[in-house]
């Protein structure tokens, strides 16, 4: 699935509708150049979960975990984890992500590659900005739980903000 995001908001909101259906032992799997707004949509993704606090690319410190706010109906973690530092996936798997799976929505940028051997359920996204600054997101379901998943995605974001369209 293919959808089209012109503004920041549409690219928040896609996240917001991602984020709203995630639960423990989810896997997203984010792609794209640098500025193709992955810390974008994982902001969006955030909030979608109850996220309040800040959200930044955990660049520097490898992964991040957010908490839902404790007035949120959410009770799910968000663990943020930035790859493109990691020299494959035996650095992965020294993050103990496996752990963190069973517990938590797991996120990670720069993931292709090294990440996908985390579950055999996941959703890739590969973000790419477009000459005139929108963005494409490339949805791909992997494993029957997302397959079906990514329908109620697909029919929510279309729903949704006039800046998204497939």
């Amino acid at each position: 699935m293919t959808i089209r995001l012109d503004t920041v908001e549409a690219t928040l909101a896609l996240g917001v509708a991602l984020g709203r259906q995630l639960r423990a032992g989810d896997l997203i799997i984010l792609s794209g150049s640098l500025g193709a707004g992955k810390t974008t949509l994982t902001k969006g993704i955030a909030t979608g979960m109850g996220v309040s606090g800040r959200v930044t690319s955990p660049t520097f410190v490898i992964a991040r975990v957010h908490r839902p706010d404790a007035d949120s109906d959410r009770t799910v973690p968000l663990v943020h984890v930035d790859a493109y530092r990691l020299a494959g996936a035996l650095e992965l798997d020294d993050l103990d992500l496996d752990t963190d799976l069973n517990a938590a929505a797991v996120v990670i940028e720069w993931g292709e590659g090294v990440a996908e051997q985390l579950a055999s359920d996941r959703l890739t996204i590969e973000l790419v900005r477009m000459p005139d600054d929108t963005r494409t997101a490339e949805l791909t379901a992997v494993g029957e739980n997302w397959r079906a998943r990514a329908a109620a995605l697909d029919d929510s974001v279309r729903a949704g903000s006039p800046g998204n369209s497939v």
